[in-house]
């Protein structure tokens, strides 16, 4: 047997490239597939925006109006933005609230009221996804 010839045959590799090919599309395609029928792709872009609110003092007594203020990144809808803790409209969503927002967002630079319901407590800037699957707090105040 020639050592030269046995190095430099090369009529196997073409099948064996094509078989690792074909299943590894194989293994591609039944993973797509079992996505789309598993719904496994329907939790995308339900992800918390990414924003800063501000208050304007933390020095609130009970009945107290506090200024609560995005001061930056995204937009978030009014109907996703929820404000919780130790105020009169516990758990309101802002559009509920005496605020002076115009649109359906809110956007950097806009502000909103709550009302402190005790001399001390905590305010809450909660984000909740349009179909309840997700939440996040956005921003925790503490008042006293």
């Amino acid at each position: 047997m020639n050592i030269k010839q046995l190095f430099t045959e090369d009529r196997a590799v073409s099948p064996v490239i094509g078989v690792i090919l074909m299943v590894a599309i194989t293994v591609i395609l039944a993973a797509v597939i079992g996505a789309f029928v598993l719904n496994l792709g329907q939790g995308i872009g339900q992800t918390a925006p990414q924003a800063t609110f501000e208050i304007n003092s933390t020095n609130l007594q009970g009945s107290d109006n506090a200024t609560i203020t995005h001061t930056a990144g995204d937009s978030i809808e009014k109907s996703n933005l929820y404000v919780n803790g130790d105020i009169t409209n516990n758990g309101a969503v802002v559009t509920s609230l005496n605020n002076t927002i115009t649109g359906d967002t809110v956007s950097s630079g806009e502000s909103f009221q709550v009302k402190a319901s005790k001399d001390s407590g905590t305010i809450r800037v909660t984000w909740e996804a349009a179909d309840g699957s997700s939440s996040a707090t956005l921003r925790t105040f503490e008042y006293e």
